[in-house]
C-alpha cells in the first residue's frame, strides 16, 4: 500500500471515528464473554456441587445446560457483533473510501 494512501487514511475523521467505536465495541464484548466464560470456570472450580445437582430424576446436571449456556452466550455476541458491523462499521468504512479515493 502506498504509504501517502496509507496517511490519507489514518488521520481520516471517519476513520478515527470507526476505530474508536469498533475497539470499544470490541473491549465490551470480550469484558462480556470473560465474565460469562471465568464465571462458568469459578463455578467448576469452587463450586462443585451447585453444578453436581442432578435436574429431575435422569442423570442431567445443572452443569450441562449452564455450560450450553456459554456456548449459547458466544454464539449471540458473535451475532450481535457482525449485526453492528454490517450496519454501522461497514457505512464508516465506506464512508472513508469514498472521500479518501477520489
Amino acid at each position: 500500500m502506498d504509504t501517502a494512501l496509507a496517511t490519507k487514511i489514518a488521520s481520516h475523521p471517519k476513520y478515527q471515528e470507526l476505530k474508536a467505536k469498533r475497539t470499544s465495541f470490541g473491549w465490551w464484548l470480550t469484558l462480556a464473554m470473560m465474565v460469562v466464560y471465568y464465571g462458568f470456570i469459578i463455578l467448576v472450580a469452587f463450586d462443585k456441587a451447585f453444578l453436581a445437582q442432578r435436574l429431575g430424576d435422569g442423570v442431567m446436571t445443572l452443569g450441562i445446560p449452564i455450560g450450553f449456556g456459554v456456548i449459547v452466550f458466544t454464539i449471540i455476541i458473535t451475532a450481535f457483533y457482525v449485526n453492528r458491523a454490517n450496519r454501522e462499521f461497514d457505512e464508516l468504512s465506506d464512508a472513508v473510501a469514498k472521500a479518501v479515493l477520489k
